[in-house]
């Protein structure tokens, strides 16, 4: 599975010719290195003394972090599987006018698969940002810059996935799919925006 890969390895297939590792792999990276970050700062955080007041709140925390990254680790790889779909509908024959119709079909119904990953990998960004927040307000002192890298690496992530959504959306000629999806991602890249920099400054306060 390309999330075992080591991370050199992963790095050269995605500086490779090849058109998978891509970018949409990257977003579920650095949303999930986002996630693992804000449980960093929840493992520092839970079981000490100084913090017990924070405590059931960020063992909370510390498991919705953890129920992010593994979604976010399975986006890597989902990624991969939904351009080969794209790919692979590309290929198909289109001789006839009923091969030409078949392909058509399939390359829509390819498009709207690749456009729900990367939305499902935002949608899981935005839960890490928002998770940042708690982070970096009630985090160890100590690792609190942590919480910081945190909500940078998952905003990367949304809006790296936000572009996978848009690129494929472009494509897709229904738009009773195309249109939740677009006011969504909108909502969600709004959400990060307006978050980001409120979350960076509240751990810059703390330091």
């Amino acid at each position: 599975m390309i999330e075992d890969l080591p991370l050199q390895t992963f790095l050269d297939r995605l500086a490779s010719g090849s058109s998978t590792p891509g970018g949409g792999s990257a977003a579920g990276v650095m949303g999930a290195m986002g996630a693992a970050l804000v449980g960093m700062v929840c493992n520092f955080t839970v079981g000490r003394e100084k913090y017990a007041a924070v405590d059931a709140q960020m063992r909370e925390v510390l498991a919705a972090a953890e129920s992010a990254r593994a979604r976010l680790t399975e986006a890597i790889a989902a990624d991969v599987a939904v351009f080969d779909h794209v790919m692979a509908a590309y290929g198909l024959p289109k001789s006839s006018d009923d091969e030409k119709a078949a392909r058509s079909a399939a390359i829509q119904e390819a498009l709207k698969q690749a456009t729900e990953v990367p939305l499902a990998c935002a949608r899981a960004c935005v839960e890490v940002i928002r998770l940042s927040a708690d982070a970096a307000r009630h985090g160890n002192t100590n690792v609190v810059s942590d919480a910081g890298v945190a909500v940078m690496a998952a905003y990367a992530g949304l809006k790296s996935a936000a572009l996978n959504v848009y690129v494929n959306v472009g494509s897709i000629e229904d738009t009773t799919f195309t249109q939740p999806r677009m006011s969504e991602i909108d909502a969600l890249v709004a959400e990060g925006e307006a978050s980001v920099a409120r979350i960076f400054d509240t751990v810059r306060a703390r330091l």
